[in-house]
């Protein structure tokens, strides 16, 4: 649990009274909750009387909760999934699929991006090990309207859950949707609790993270529900409570939407030190005409200082939004005379990141 600095209110109380809970009770505090940002700390201090001699004895009593920054982390099992050296790989295919049994399906709130978004939790009882950044192939349902008779045809989603799942028990994982019409994903949106649907995988390796240390820093960009690797890595820094890994390095998310906004709200509330989050802009253009990623451009040089020093960056995109970027980031190495300071050029620099895994893209 991460604690900031604490203010400490006093009140005066007999010691085996309950006046301290009571409505005239001389104790204030504000948004006491162990389930909120803010919280307050207090004192009691008592003066009490030990009845049978008559001696008074002073004692004080402190009760802190910190105001805010509370670290609400969660237990996870089981802890036997820390073990693999390896990501799980191709467990199931399409000849021998998973069945899998649909939890929740629910609409996410997004007003920045366009379709309808959904968050599917399913379980898989324990017997779909994957690894933070891996993806699940979904096979079109048997009645499937729109891909009859090909059951072979499937359509990737990336896990957007940790390797614990929904619930933290190693039994569940969750997909991040968006609902395109006549596709499998439109299948997948409009199922309910209780039905079943195919799986294979898990497989594909580009989002999984490039050092597992806990200090590495790590950079994500995503467009719409390629967010989801993200949300997954992001979860298990800030939201389980692993024994063995306590993130300590920095993780930073650029989206173009709001989506599980609430959640990076929160780790940027409990963890203003070791993530940052920022939203990219669709809408806005350059003299050009072209899209002007506006927090991305804003934040260049802040990027490039990290990936020159060996941070990860991770890129979950549509086709085509990786070029953007790519330019501004050349044009804080040409502002910054790297070249003629180190006698670098930007082609050895941008090499130099992909030959150390440093630059892992994604794109759908």
């Amino acid at each position: 649990m991460a604690l900031t600095t604490l203010s400490l209110l006093y009140v005066t109380a007999p010691i085996l009274s309950d006046c301290f809970l009571r409505k005239s009770s001389p104790l204030k505090t504000s948004n006491v909750s162990f389930f909120e940002k803010r919280a307050s700390a207090f004192a009691l201090k008592s003066n009490t009387k030990n009845i049978g001699s008559g001696r008074r004895v002073d004692r004080q009593v402190v009760c802190a909760v910190p105001r805010q920054g509370l670290a609400r982390r969660s237990p996870v099992s089981p802890l036997q999934l820390e073990e693999a050296l390896r990501p799980p790989t191709n467990l199931y295919t399409v000849e021998s699929p998973h069945t899998v049994t649909v939890l929740k399906v629910e609409k996410i709130a997004d007003s920045n991006a366009p379709g309808e978004t959904y968050h599917v939790v399913f379980d898989h009882r324990g017997f779909l090990p994957h690894w933070e950044g891996q993806v699940f192939g979904v096979m079109p349902p048997p009645d499937n309207p729109f891909e009859p008779g090909d059951a072979t045809k499937l359509s990737y989603f990336s896990a957007a859950s940790t390797r614990y799942g929904e619930f933290f028990n190693g039994r569940t994982a969750d997909l991040c949707v968006r609902r395109v019409p006549d596709t499998t994903s439109e299948t997948i949106c409009k199922l309910s609790p209780g039905d079943k649907f195919l799986v294979t995988g898990p497989t594909r390796k580009a989002m999984l993270l490039g050092d597992y240390s806990p200090n590495a820093n790590h950079i994500f960009v995503a467009t719409g529900s390629g967010v989801a690797p993200a949300r997954a890595h992001i979860r298990r820094f800030f939201k389980e409570d692993i024994p063995n890994f306590k993130y300590s390095g920095l993780a930073w998310l650029f989206q173009d939407s709001n989506l599980y906004d609430s959640e990076f709200e929160q780790y940027l509330g409990d963890y203003p030190e070791n993530f940052r989050y920022n939203v990219l802009s669709r809408e806005e253009t350059n003299k050009s005409g072209g899209k002007k990623y506006v927090s991305f451009a804003e934040k260049a040089e802040d990027i490039f200082d990290q990936l020159q020093k060996g941070a990860y960056i991770y890129f979950s995109v549509q086709k085509g939004q990786v070029e953007p970027i790519v330019k501004a980031l050349k044009d804080v190495f040409a502002a910054k005379k790297v070249s003629e300071e180190k006698n670098l050029v930007w082609e050895d620099v941008f090499a130099n990141w992909k030959s150390n895994s440093q630059w892992r893209v994604e794109s759908y």
